[in-house]
């Protein structure tokens, strides 16, 4: 048996206001895109696009803002089998720090230290 729980608004323990759910740490924004040729999101949730800056450089743009830029962001590519490139990704990229409405990263080949464009990247925000 399936239970649906419907609702409006959580109000707090008085009755007086919406609940603040303080203890929850989840997801604030996630998303799976190619980033080879026409950078495309695959899936997504709280990405309103990607801004593709180059090879290797991307700028995820968050569909509403989090709440302060103190938020922690994972990122991790897929393999580039088009030339076996052992490739990573990474944050904070040419000295550009997260901000509420968007962070950027950057691919690339661990090899030869250089940036790549992946078939794959994924990212999760949590706050």
């Amino acid at each position: 048996m399936t239970s649906v729980l419907n609702v409006d608004t959580i109000a707090d323990k008085a009755g007086t206001g919406a609940a603040t759910l303080t203890g929850q740490f989840t997801s604030k924004a996630w998303v799976n895109f190619n980033g080879t040729s026409t950078v495309a999101i695959r899936q997504s949730g709280n990405v309103a696009s990607i801004t593709d800056g180059g090879t290797g450089v991307y700028t995820v743009n968050f569909a509403s803002s989090i709440v302060d830029a103190d938020y922690c962001a994972v990122a991790s590519t897929g393999r580039d089998d088009s030339n076996g490139a052992n490739l990573g990704a990474s944050f904070n990229y040419a000295g550009t720090n997260p901000t509420t409405s968007a962070i950027k990263l950057n691919t690339r080949d661990r090899d030869s230290s250089t940036n790549d464009d992946t078939d794959y990247v994924f990212v999760t925000v949590v706050r």
